[in-house]
C-alpha cells in the first residue's frame, strides 16, 4: 500500500488530536493578528503609485517640497435670483471674522466674486497636516452654520477638499459598516438553508473569519515589503469570506455524505481530506496563481492586492486542512444540531440504492438536455453567452471623478455651485517643470506663456482676472502650474484638452529650455495614462494565469484535454462578465434599478482586478465538479453517466456556495461609490453566470461530446498503471449472514 496522501495524513493527525489541532490554530491566527498590529501597517505613499506621465508630474512636484496646505472655502451663493452682492459681502466678512478664531485655522483670505457674479467665494487654509484636514474640518464647518443661520436669505456653505473628504469618509464608512454587518447574517442564513443545522452553518463562518483576521496580520507584515493601499483590507475580506466559506462547504458537504452512507467519523473524514481536501488544495493553489498575475502589473495598489488575496487563501487552504478536520472529529454527529425541522428534512444527505448520493430532482432534468443533445446544447449555450460578451469589445476605461460620487450630501451638491460658478475650481491640468535654478525665470515665463495660450482656446477655462499662478519651489529647480478646464474629468473634451497640452502646448513652450524635465498630471491624467497602464498590463497577466493555471490543472488531472477545457470555459465566463458590465453601467437604462449615475465607462483598475478574481473563484467550482466526474470514471461508470453523477453530485455544495458568493457581493453592490457598485455586480453577475449555465450546461455538455477524449494526455502525464501481483490475489470471504 503506497504511502497516503498529505491531505489525508494532516487530516487523520487532527482528527485523532482534535484539542492540540484546535488548540495550534487558535494560537497560530492569535500570533499572525498580534504580530501584525505590532508592527503597523505600512501605506503606500503618493511615490509608490505613480503612473505613467502622470505619475511622473506628481514626483516632479513632491521634488519640489511646496508647502501645501490644505484649503477649503466658504460659498455664498443666492437662493433664487441674482445674488446681492451688498448682503453676500457682509456674510462674507461675518464669516471671515468667526473663523479666524476657530482652532486649526491658519489663515483667511479675500473673497472672490464670480465672473457672473453669480457667487462669492472666501478661501480658508487650514494648519496641520493636509493628509488629516478632513479629520479636523468639523469647527469651520460649525462657523460656517453659523453663519447661514444669520443669514437665512443666503446659501452659505462650506466646500472644498477637506470638506468634501469629510462627507465621504461619513458617507463611505456608514456604506461599508452596512455591508459588514449584512455579510455575516447574510452568509450565516444561506448557511442554514443549506445545512438545515445551526452548527454545521457556523463552522464555515469561524473558519473564515479566522482565516480573514489570521491573514490581516500577515498583510500587515508583508506591507513592510510591499505597500499596503486602503482597498488591501476589504479584499482580503471579500476574498477570505468566498474561499474561507467555500472550502468548508465542500469539506463539511463529503464528510456528511460519507457519513450518511454508514462510514464511520474518522472515515468519513479521511475520504473527504482524500476527496475534497484534495479540491481545496488544487483549487486554492489555483487562486493563488491568479492572484500571483497581479505582481505582474508593476502597480503598488494591484500588488498589495495580491499580497493580501494570497496570503488569505493561503490560510484558509491549511484551516480547511487542519483545524476543520479536527473540530469535525469533535463534534462527530453534533454538527447536525440543532437542526431546523423543515430544512433538514430537505438539506440532509440521502443516498441511493448503491450509496450514491442522491441530487435533487431539478439537477436530472437540467442536464437532459447537454447529456442527450451535446452539440446542439453547446453550440446554443457558449453562442449565447458569446452574445452577452460581445459588448465587452466596446469597453472605455476611466477613472471615477468627483461627477460620479453620490450627490446625497450636502459638500457635493455645494461643490456642483462650485464649479459653475468658478470653472478653474473644477478639473484641472497639473504641468509640473523641473530645470536647473539659473533657468527658472525662463521657465516662468515660458508657462506664463502656455497659461495666455490656453485660455483663448475653448478647450481650456478663461483666464483668471489675477492671472496665471506659476509656483515655484525654494530651491528655484521646480515649477508648477494649473491649466483648468471647464468639463468634468471624465468628459471627451477634458481628454482632447489634455491631449492638446501634452501634443502642442506644453511641447512649444518649453521646448528649447536646457536641462529641462516636465510632465503633465492631475486626474483627467491619471484616469487616461492609469487606463493605458491596464491594457498593457492585461495581456501579460492575463498569459501568466493562463499558461500556470493551464500546467496545475494538466497535472492534476492527468489531462491536456481538461486543462483546454478549463481555461476556454473561464475566459468564456470572464467574457460574459464583461460584456454584462457594460450592458450596465456604461448605458443609462439601468441606472434608475440599480442607483447609480452612469459614467459610460468601467473604472480603470476593474477590468484586471476582476479577470483574477473569476478566474481564480471559478476554478473552485470546476475543480470541485471534474474532481466529482473523475470519481465517477474511476468507478467504471461510462462517461455520460459519470458526467451525470459529477454533476448532481456536487450540484449541492456548488449551488450553496454560489448563493453565498452572490449575496455577499450584491451587498457591495449597495454601496454609494459607483466603482464599488461595479465590482459587486460583476462579481455577483460572473459568480452565478458561472454556476449555473456554465458549470450546468456547457461543461456536462462539452464533457458528454468529447466522451473518453477527455481525459487524453500525452504518454509521458499518464499515469503509471500498478504493478501485477506476482501471486493470485486471495479469494474475498464468503459472507455468513447473522442469525
Amino acid at each position: 500500500m503506497g504511502r497516503r496522501p498529505v491531505t489525508v495524513r494532516l487530516a487523520r493527525w487532527s482528527a485523532e488530536h482534535p484539542w492540540r489541532a484546535i488548540a495550534l490554530w487558535a494560537v497560530f491566527v492569535a500570533v499572525c493578528f498580534v504580530g501584525g498590529s505590532a508592527a503597523g501597517l505600512n501605506e503606500a505613499t503618493s511615490g509608490d503609485q505613480a503612473i505613467g506621465e502622470a505619475g511622473r508630474a506628481s514626483l516632479i512636484v513632491d521634488a519640489g517640497d511646496f508647502d501645501d496646505p490644505a484649503v477649503d472655502n466658504v460659498l455664498i451663493t443666492s437662493r433664487g435670483g441674482a445674488l446681492d452682492q451688498a448682503a453676500a459681502k457682509s456674510a462674507a466678512d461675518d464669516a471671515a471674522a468667526r473663523l479666524r478664531t476657530v482652532t486649526g485655522v491658519a489663515g483667511v483670505g479675500q473673497p472672490v466674486t464670480a465672473r457672473d457674479g453669480s457667487a462669492l467665494l472666501l478661501p480658508i487654509t487650514m494648519s496641520g497636516d493636509p493628509e488629516t484636514a478632513s479629520d479636523r474640518v468639523q469647527p469651520l464647518r460649525d462657523a460656517t452654520a453659523s453663519v447661514q443661520d444669520a443669514y437665512p436669505g443666503l446659501r452659505v456653505e462650506q466646500v472644498g477638499g477637506p470638506s468634501i473628504g469629510q462627507a465621504l469618509d461619513d458617507t463611505l464608512g456608514k456604506d461599508f459598516k452596512r455591508a459588514e454587518l449584512l455579510s455575516l447574517p447574510v452568509t450565516l442564513a444561506i448557511l442554514i438553508i443549506a445545512f438545515g443545522a445551526l452548527i454545521a452553518a457556523s463552522v464555515p463562518v469561524l473558519l473564515a473569519l479566522s482565516s480573514v483576521a489570521a491573514a490581516m496580520g500577515l498583510s500587515t507584515l508583508a506591507s513592510h515589503l510591499v505597500p499596503a493601499t486602503d482597498t488591501t483590507a476589504p479584499v482580503i475580506l471579500l476574498i477570505g469570506m468566498a474561499v474561507g466559506v467555500d472550502y468548508s462547504l465542500f469539506y463539511i458537504r463529503r464528510e456528511r455524505e460519507e457519513r450518511a452512507k454508514g462510514r464511520s467519523g474518522l472515515d468519513a473524514v479521511e475520504i473527504a481530506a482524500e476527496t475534497s481536501g484534495h479540491a481545496v488544495v488544487v483549487s486554492g493553489f489555483a487562486v493563488i496563481i491568479s492572484m500571483a498575475g497581479l505582481l505582474l502589473a508593476g502597480d503598488v495598489v494591484f500588488s498589495s492586492l495580491a499580497i493580501g488575496s494570497i496570503l488569505v487563501v493561503a490560510v484558509a487552504v491549511t484551516g480547511s486542512l487542519t483545524v476543520l478536520p479536527a473540530l469535525l472529529a469533535r463534534l462527530g454527529r453534533w454538527v447536525d444540531r440543532p437542526r431546523v425541522p423543515l430544512l433538514w428534512r430537505l438539506t440532509a444527505p440521502r443516498t441511493g440504492r448503491h450509496g450514491e448520493p442522491r441530487a435533487p430532482r431539478l439537477w436530472p432534468a437540467v442536464l437532459r438536455p447537454a447529456l442527450r443533445a451535446p452539440v446542439a446544447t453547446l453550440v446554443i449555450s457558449v453562442g449565447l453567452l458569446l452574445a452577452l460578451a460581445a459588448p465587452a469589445l466596446g469597453m472605455k476605461l476611466k477613472f471615477p471623478g468627483m461627477e460620479d460620487l453620490p450627490r446625497t450630501t450636502p459638500a457635493m451638491q455645494a461643490y456642483d455651485r462650485l464649479t459653475a460658478a468658478f470653472p478653474s475650481a473644477g478639473t484641472n491640468h497639473v504641468v509640473a517643470v523641473r530645470a536647473p535654478a539659473d533657468q527658472a525665470d525662463r521657465v516662468r515665463a515660458a508657462l506664463t506663456g502656455l497659461s495666455t495660450r490656453a485660455a483663448g482656446d475653448p478647450l481650456f477655462a478663461p483666464a483668471e482676472a489675477d492671472g496665471p499662478k506659476v509656483e515655484v519651489s525654494a530651491d528655484r529647480r521646480v515649477s508648477v502650474l494649473d491649466v483648468p478646464t471647464p468639463y468634468a474629468s471624465r468628459d471627451d473634451r477634458s481628454v482632447q484638452s489634455l491631449e492638446k497640452l501634452r501634443g502642442d502646448l506644453v511641447p512649444a513652450e518649453l521646448r528649447g529650455i536646457p536641462g529641462i524635465e516636465y510632465a503633465v498630471g492631475g486626474s483627467v491624467a491619471d484616469s487616461e495614462d492609469y487606463a493605458q497602464h491596464v491594457r498593457d498590463k492585461l495581456p501579460l497577466v492575463m498569459g501568466f494565469v493562463l499558461v500556470l493555471t493551464f500546467l496545475v490543472m494538466t497535472f492534476t488531472f492527468r489531462s491536456v484535454v481538461i486543462a483546454a477545457s478549463s481555461i476556454a470555459l473561464n475566459l468564456l465566463s470572464a467574457g460574459a462578465a464583461y460584456g454584462l458590465l457594460v450592458l450596465i453601467f456604461q448605458g443609462e437604462w439601468a441606472q434608475g434599478l440599480l442607483g447609480f449615475t452612469s459614467m459610460g465607462a468601467i473604472v480603470s483598475w476593474l477590468p484586471l482586478f476582476l479577470f483574477v478574481v473569476l478566474f481564480g473563484l471559478s476554478m473552485d467550482y470546476h475543480v470541485f465538479v471534474v474532481s466529482r466526474i473523475r470519481e465517477g470514471v474511476r468507478s467504471g461508470l461510462p462517461n455520460r453517466d459519470a458526467v451525470s453523477y459529477g454533476i448532481t453530485s456536487s450540484a449541492g455544495v456548488v449551488t450553496s456556495a454560489a448563493i453565498v458568493m452572490v449575496g455577499v457581493f450584491s451587498i457591495f453592490a449597495t454601496l454609494s461609490t459607483i466603482d464599488m457598485k461595479q465590482l459587486g455586480i460583476g462579481l455577483a453577475a460572473a459568480i452565478l453566470l458561472d454556476a449555473t449555465i456554465i458549470r450546468g450546461v456547457v461543461l456536462p455538455a462539452l464533457m458528454t461530446m468529447l466522451g473518453d477524449a477527455n481525459w487524453w494526455a500525452p504518454r509521458f502525464l499518464r499515469p503509471r498503471p500498478a504493478p501485477a501481483p506476482t501471486d493470485p490475489p486471495a479469494p474475498a470471504p464468503e459472507l455468513v449472514p447473522v442469525p
